[in-house]
């Protein structure tokens, strides 16, 4: 998540780094329909396509991580999977560097993806089926593919800038002592090259879109992609459905998940012990992330900024429950 002083909406901004890309004039009411969160995204169209501007500071991203996500897109794409594709800019540039009165961006576009969101579908046996499918060709892909000259960063990574961070607020002891806890269990674990990789991260119903005439997946949104055991993709995506799926018939439409999952790729034996060490690496990962995004404060904040964080700090506290806690 971008820090809240990120979090507004700019349409000027957008349209002046959108200035290095072609596109069609008349689509920039679209603009209306932006998200922000970790990135800043804008849709507009060029030659009747919809595509998606995405940009965010360069304080808040590393380039590393950028080029080496788009790398991965372009081995997915190369090997037919279903995912998003980047447009080049008016330079032929996949990523542009884009000074402004705002100050650095990264900035890239992206096409959209046939189908609809998993979230919009009726989460049918088929549709799980399928999600978890192409959840388990991507792992399948993932442990055949070797970076080039860029690389995401693993899981030590992210636990070291998590410790990092947390530097600034030494009353957060408990997240700290979290950092470490994690750090020791997962230095315990193997990394067989069969069930540690590069995982999506964020393979979420709302990254996954459904289409309905090929009957398979398309997804997008790799910029939290990182190395760490394939479980953890499956622990986010069963975590997100259960958000829209009844509990009584919850473990039923797991099952079609895994049974998707299992026809591209073997699940671990020791998946079930490894899941809940994941689903803390997520929500220490979603605190810090949110401690830091709101950590800064302004006087006369307008009401929808102060409302926010209230929200995002009541999150913190369900998101802190297990910190501590044995594994």
């Amino acid at each position: 998540m971008l820090k809240l002083k990120y979090l507004f909406n700019n349409e000027d901004l957008a349209e002046m780094i959108l200035q290095n890309w072609n596109y069609d004039e008349a689509s920039l009411k679209l603009f209306e329909y932006y998200r922000i969160s970790s990135n800043a995204i804008y849709p507009f169209r060029y030659e009747g396509e919809t595509r998606l501007l995405r940009f965010a500071p360069k304080t808040e991203k590393l380039k590393s991580n950028i080029l080496a996500e788009l790398d991965f897109i372009a081995y997915l794409r190369d090997n037919r999977y279903g995912v998003l594709e980047s447009a080049a800019s008016k330079h032929g540039a996949e990523l542009v560097e884009a000074e402004t009165p705002w100050g650095e961006y990264y900035a890239s576009v992206f096409k959209r993806v046939s189908g609809v969101q998993i979230s919009d579908t009726d989460f049918s046996d088929a549709i799980l089926f399928s999600y978890g499918k192409a959840l388990g060709r991507l792992h399948q892909l993932s442990s055949q593919y070797t970076p080039g000259r860029f690389k995401r960063w693993s899981h030590s990574d992210v636990l070291d800038w998590m410790q990092e961070v947390l530097m600034d607020f030494p009353e957060k002891s408990a997240a700290l002592r979290e950092v470490n806890l994690l750090r020791d269990y997962f230095a315990s674990i193997p990394k067989s090259p069969n069930h540690y990789g590069l995982v999506h991260y964020d393979f979420e119903y709302d990254n996954v879109f459904y289409d309905d005439e090929s009957k398979s997946c398309n997804v997008i949104d790799f910029d939290d992609a990182m190395y760490h055991w394939y479980a953890m993709d499956i622990e986010q995506a069963l975590h997100s459905l259960q958000d829209c799926i009844p509990s009584e018939i919850f473990n039923q439409k797991k099952q079609c998940f895994m049974d998707g999952y299992v026809t591209e790729y073997g699940i671990p034996s020791d998946l079930e012990e490894i899941l809940p060490a994941c689903r803390r690496f997520a929500n220490l990962y979603g605190y810090v992330r949110t401690l830091r995004s709101i950590a800064e404060k302004w006087d006369h904040e307008p009401e929808w900024l102060t409302d926010l964080r209230e929200e995002l700090e009541e999150g913190l506290e369900e998101e802190s429950i297990d910190f501590g806690k044995e594994l």
